[in-house]
């Protein structure tokens, strides 16, 4: 996309491509920004904040377009309302504009493309198999039945999703929402990952084990 302005939510969240996101709309410049945004195309930014001065946020800073996906109106003028990230971008800085929320001028923000799918792919399927077993165990100790979350198969797209789902700390978050490559984040992802797997396998074992109480498996129902 060519440069653009673009409504501005700042957040001390990151937005993924891809990811749905929850958001309650309460401040009355949100309100405002909700508003608005319904009569036209559904979408704004999202950028993550460091709790400094929203005004500060410094050109060339990377956020995600976020598009409304559905509106829950409350009585009192209050919103619940569900996002899905949509194309990365850039700020480039704030324009004048007669509203009570920010707008920025944004510019393009794409990946290189050149790299190896073959090597793409293998990347993929260990970020999967590793999440998945940290999901799996996570599943245990939160007493949790429900079906893991759907992955998507693009590979550009898969560390994004993992990492809209895991707790990574924040500057981790935005350290993949800018990076280019997507087998770097892959990487990445899986790294992170591996730090955790072995002690939330051994937590959920010990958590199977309370569970039964040493007498044996532990029933469902």
């Amino acid at each position: 996309m060519a440069s653009q302005s673009l409504p501005l939510f700042p957040l001390p969240l990151v937005l993924f491509p891809g990811a749905p996101l929850p958001l309650h709309i309460f401040e009355p410049r949100y309100r405002e920004l909700l508003a608005d945004c319904r009569a036209g195309d559904g979408r704004f930014g999202i950028i993550l904040t460091s709790g400094g001065p929203e005004r500060a946020i410094r050109p060339g800073r990377v956020g995600c377009v976020a598009e409304l996906r559905d509106v829950r109106m409350l009585s009192d003028g209050r919103a619940n309302v569900l996002v899905e990230g949509r194309e990365r971008f850039a700020f480039e800085h704030y324009v004048d504009a007669p509203h009570a929320y920010h707008v920025a001028s944004v510019g393009p923000y794409e990946d290189d493309t050149d790299e190896d799918p073959l090597t793409l792919t293998a990347a993929a399927e260990r970020a999967r198999g590793t999440f998945t077993r940290v999901a799996n165990a996570a599943r245990v100790i939160a007493d949790e039945r429900e079906p893991l979350p759907e992955l998507p198969h693009a590979p550009e797209l898969l560390a994004f999703r993992i990492a809209s789902l895991v707790d990574f700390e924040r500057d981790a978050q935005q350290a993949l929402l800018e990076s280019r490559s997507p087998l770097g984040r892959l990487i990445a992802v899986e790294a992170l990952l591996s730090r955790a797997v072995e002690g939330i396998e051994e937590r959920a074992a010990t958590h199977g084990r309370a569970r039964t109480n040493g007498h044996g498996p532990a029933t469902t129902g």
